[in-house]
């Protein structure tokens, strides 16, 4: 795998450049950990000149995997570099899907769905939502969340395992920051080591909250990523080992981790409630991604926002698209969520021999949107249903 091993060697100096001047790390989660001494780049157009040479090789050898890889890889870092390609082309360069979005009847049905689950829990649906949503599902002090978080992973772990036949170890650590950052959770590692970051700044908790984050951070993104470690311990595997969340792993990262309880626990009323409001939020932040690539006024996009989204704040709507306009990394990865969240609650829907040969294969190999669609070929298109 000398090919292989050349682009690892790479990207490892990239992030060894980004973080020695205090950018965004390249490499989220490391399944092949190493103890050599890594190199770090010169500069980024250093990077891009031999990524581009890589790609080059890997185009000649028929090593598609690696070819897509080094697609995304050359996407980001171009626009890093100050690219601003339009959307569905960086999209697809770097999730592996399309960026087309969903028919407005369809985001509304989808809205119709979680407004129907918080009925029966007597949440209203309006400016109060996330309020009165919280007090249904019992709000819990922030020093109180990593240990709710570690209950219900122990809660859970058979049933994820039992679904995706995963038996990979794993080591969880649950540490707090307080970061001015979009994102309330983020979990990273190396091999088996599992590290999960609660960002108080952002994190509301509930105890339904700590079932969710318990199956998407630890059993999701943990498990999985550990898994994909253990795979390519035990055997050479034809990926690159090093997952980036500008790269098209991504949408099966996002889209199960999102969709798990649909899998898992679909009895949980509260649980399934949730994970149908973020479906529809997911989807409507789509419709601002979209529109504000192209060229929407901020005024129409807050309004669009309000409307479709009544219990979101002038700070959070301005978070959103500075995150999905200005930032490149961002730009890309963000649309992950809605992308994978549609499919997989889709595939949640879907016969049971179809939802288990899919989920076996996601914890055994890091599968792009390709590998999903040739996977389940009758269900929807990923990135949108105008593809």
């Amino acid at each position: 795998m000398k090919l292989r091993d050349e682009i690892e060697t790479t990207v490892r100096g990239w992030h060894a450049y980004e973080a020695g001047r205090g950018s965004v790390a390249v490499i989220d989660f490391d399944c092949a950990p190493t103890t050599a001494t890594i190199e770090s780049a010169t500069s980024r157009l250093e990077v891009y000149r031999c990524l581009a040479d890589l790609r080059v090789r890997a185009v000649e050898a028929g090593a598609e995997r690696l070819t897509t890889r080094l697609t995304a890889d050359l996407a980001y870092l171009g626009a890093l570099l100050g690219e601003h390609a339009p959307l569905d082309d960086y999209v697809r360069a770097t999730q592996g899907c399309v960026a087309v979005g969903w028919q407005d009847d369809y985001v509304a049905y989808r809205g119709d769905l979680a407004r129907q689950a918080f009925d029966a829990l007597g949440v209203g649906w309006g400016s109060e939502t996330v309020r009165e949503m919280r007090a249904v599902e019992g709000p819990i002090e922030a020093r109180e969340a990593p240990d709710a978080i570690r209950q219900a992973a122990a809660d859970y772990e058979t049933a994820v395992r039992q679904a995706t036949g995963s038996e990979a170890p794993f080591n969880l650590t649950i540490e707090t920051a307080e970061v001015d950052a979009y994102w309330a959770y983020w979990l990273d590692g190396s091999g088996d080591n599992v590290r999960l970051r609660l960002n108080l700044c952002r994190a509301n908790f509930t105890k339904v909250a700590a079932r969710q984050f318990a199956l998407h951070e630890v059993l999701g993104h943990g498990l999985q990523s550990a898994s994909w470690t253990a795979r390519a311990t035990a055997q050479e595997v034809p990926w690159v080992r090093l997952m980036s969340v500008h790269a098209p792993q991504q949408v099966l990262l996002e889209g199960l981790a999102q969709a798990l309880p649909l899998f898992v626990a679909p009895d949980d009323e509260l649980l399934v409630a949730r994970t149908k409001f973020d479906h529809y939020n997911q989807l409507v932040r789509a419709e601002l991604h979209i529109a504000l690539n192209q060229g929407v006024g901020i005024t129409e996009l807050a309004d669009h926002a309000r409307f479709r989204m009544p219990w979101t704040t002038e700070a959070a709507i301005a978070d959103l698209l500075t995150d999905r306009g200005a930032n490149p990394q961002l730009r890309s990865y963000l649309w992950a969520y809605p992308a994978g969240i549609d499919w997989f609650a889709n595939l949640a829907a879907a016969d049971k021999a179809t939802s288990t040969t899919v989920l076996q294969a996601a914890y055994r190999d890091p599968l792009t949107p390709t590998d999903l669609a040739a996977l389940w070929p009758s269900g929807p298109p990923i990135g949108g249903q105008d593809a």
